[in-house]
């Protein structure tokens, strides 16, 4: 019966934990702003690397970015140098809405991305199919972007399948 009574407790504790989320709107008034557009014109630089569920990397990169921004669209050409020879490129198109919101486009992911700017934080969720040992594996990208005192800005991203994380990006952005 406490058996029972524990793994019961502990199923709870776990699946209110997955409901639990930060709001974008607790940083509205913080500072530096961040102003995707601004940020992203021009040449941007990032590194960054993948790790597994257990925190282990996987996979590290460099990313370099031409951002256009005209009549309110954002277009953001990235192209991906991995550590192992691979390239990959992914071109973003964003819309701004107001002040707060953005609907993004991107050549390999299905559908609209809405995503919201508060402060110094930007914040976007998206399906993303990524190919696992030659396995198409679709997971939910959780996006989060802090911008920096110093003009740099830290990207973390959760990777979930199931509303389980089961990876973790994480990249540090330079302007050029």
């Amino acid at each position: 019966m406490i058996r029972s009574l524990r793994i019961g407790f502990f199923t709870l504790l776990f699946l209110l934990a997955g409901c639990a989320s930060v709001d974008i709107e607790d940083y509205a008034d913080s500072e530096p702003r961040l102003d995707i557009a601004e940020y992203f014109t021009g040449t941007t630089r990032a590194w960054g690397m993948v790790q597994d569920y257990s925190g282990e990397v996987q996979r590290r990169f460099t990313v370099e970015i031409q951002g256009r921004y005209e009549d309110d669209t954002l277009t953001l050409d990235e192209s991906f140098v991995f550590s192992d020879g691979e390239t990959d490129r992914r071109v973003w198109t964003f819309e701004r809405i107001d002040e707060h919101s953005w609907v993004g486009t991107a050549n390999d992911v299905e559908g609209q991305v809405e995503a919201r700017r508060y402060g110094y934080v930007f914040h976007m969720r998206y399906p993303l199919e990524i190919d696992i040992n030659g396995r198409m594996i679709s997971f939910t990208m959780d996006d989060w972007m802090y911008l920096q005192p110093d003009g740099r800005l830290i990207n973390r991203t959760a990777m979930r399948k199931f509303g389980l994380t089961l990876g973790e990006i994480t990249l540090v952005f330079e302007k050029l």
